[in-house]
């Protein structure tokens, strides 16, 4: 593809090196997207003729069918430099000569900025059907548990009691923020390089936004120098990864300790465990500690593509070829993790029996009862004051504070009453938050109910997306 300036053939360990077919041919169907696209453009402008636009088309299209398939899975096994120069190649051993006519007017540096560009606009699509799929789950669970109740934990230290549906909506909440990540993601990058040449621009004079109208994009890049060279798509693609994957490893091992028989909340899906080979009677959490350490991955290719385009002068450098494979393992780790996420956390069984019990010994009311007094009018320092001297007495005399006698509480102020022991029941300890976005019981049902209709919503969106997707660069 250049080589008519060179005499000297390149060194055979520096040319094995410094190929990315190897990897990049993962871009297969985005290339030849983008080659249709820009064939298009071309026979717009008088370089093709309409014979020779079907002809470069159908090439194209038989190339995907026969090589996208390998293609997915990086199995094609081929001397070529890159993808660009692969396509090129099987195109002009289909056609013949005319497939060299397709690289008039372009640049592999404005190709790879669009396959790139391609690319993470459908992983985009394939994550965030597995979002929502997952978000889905973790809906059908929290409708399921209905009323149950749970231990809530600060500083892992039992706080007070919640909704095991209130617990499991925090999660809902954490992935639709990074679906609207990914969404605002894919809404930024959703501009056509084609056109913009090796750096300043095509030299022809084609049409940029039929190429830009054949691939799905907003519009054309506004410069050509920015086009060539940028990758903050990529980077932010990758944060936004690696936040789908810390909310997942939290969601990870928070499964992973009510699993064990020491909180003994969940029971762990045999199809999702593994045994030990040892320990007869081990069943271990092996996709939930997988999670938790696939972040790494994540996160370690962000910080990979960071480091990569750290002080890149203009346009395009040869470094930007290491962008690639970071974000097609980081791409295939997320699209895995999540998707897992959601069979796992349907086949999730919450032992609500513990759970309860858990709620009604180390004096979760006590929130509660001091929020009694405050209805006595009793300042809210003050009423702390004296919930936390009735709680060590409790804890002197192995009671709990539903459990203490009248006259007991009496000794700690005389604003208590007979109606205090109702007040500190499970029931009125939940219902007593009574806001937006807290754990009482008709709050989380509201709470439920839009949730649900928020994750319907990313599903069918995310559908669109997939079809519209689908004919895009067709």
């Amino acid at each position: 593809m250049w080589s008519g300036r060179f005499r000297e053939p390149l060194n055979a360990t520096f040319d094995h090196w410094q190929r990315s077919f190897r990897f990049d041919q993962a871009l297969l169907a985005d290339e030849c997207a983008a080659s249709k696209a820009h064939a298009h453009a071309l026979a717009a402008a008088g370089i093709l003729t309409a014979a020779e636009f079907a002809t470069i088309t159908t090439g194209l299209n038989e190339l995907v069918t026969k090589y996208g398939e390998e293609s997915a899975a990086q199995k094609i096994d081929f001397d070529a430099e890159d993808i660009h120069h692969f396509v090129e190649l099987k195109l002009v051993e289909a056609i013949g000569d005319l497939g060299l006519k397709l690289h008039t007017g372009r640049s592999r540096n404005e190709q790879i900025a669009t396959d790139l560009r391609l690319f993470v606009r459908r992983q985009i699509s394939v994550i965030l059907a597995d979002l929502a799929a997952w978000a889905g789950a973790l809906v059908e669970q929290a409708e399921k548990a209905g009323d149950a109740v749970m231990p809530s934990y600060t500083h892992l230290q039992r706080a007070e009691p919640v909704l095991v549906a209130h617990w499991l909506l925090a999660y809902v909440e954490m992935i639709l923020r990074d679906a609207t990540r990914l969404e605002d993601c894919a809404r930024r990058l959703n501009y056509c390089p084609l056109g913009s040449g090796p750096i300043a621009g095509a030299t022809l004079a084609l049409d940029r936004t039929i190429a830009s109208r054949e691939l799905g994009f907003t519009a054309p890049t506004a410069n050509s120098m920015d086009a060539t060279s940028d990758r903050d798509f990529v980077l932010e693609f990758l944060q936004a990864l690696t936040m789908i994957g810390l909310h997942a490893s939290r969601f990870s091992e928070e499964i992973t300790l009510f699993a064990t028989a020491e909180f003994g909340f969940v029971e762990l899906p045999e199809a999702f465990s593994t045994g030990s080979s040892a320990m007869p009677q081990k069943k271990n959490p092996d996709l939930t500690e997988l999670i938790r350490a696939k972040v790494g991955r994540l996160n370690g290719a962000a910080q990979t593509v960071t480091l990569l385009v750290k002080g890149l002068p203009l346009a395009y450098n040869k470094d930007m070829q290491e962008t690639q494979e970071p974000v097609f393992e980081a791409s295939r780790t997320a699209h895995m993790l999540t998707s897992l996420l959601g069979a796992f956390t349907a086949a999730l069984t919450f032992r609500t029996d513990r759970m309860k019990i858990a709620c009604e010994i180390g004096y979760l009311n006590a929130m509660a009862a001091a929020t009694y007094l405050v209805y006595k009018g009793v300042p809210f320092r003050k009423a702390h004051e004296k919930i936390g001297n009735a709680v060590r007495y409790g804890l002197d005399h192995g009671k709990e504070l539903g459990e203490l006698t009248l006259e007991e509480l009496k000794q700690f102020g005389p604003e208590f009453e007979a109606d205090f022991f109702e007040a500190a029941s499970l029931e009125a300890t939940l219902d007593c938050h009574d806001v937006i976005g807290g754990t009482a019981r008709a709050r989380v049902k509201a709470a439920l109910k839009d949730a649900a209709a928020r994750v319907e919503a990313l599903a069918a969106s995310g559908a669109a997306k997939e079809e519209e997707l689908s004919h895009a660069g067709a």
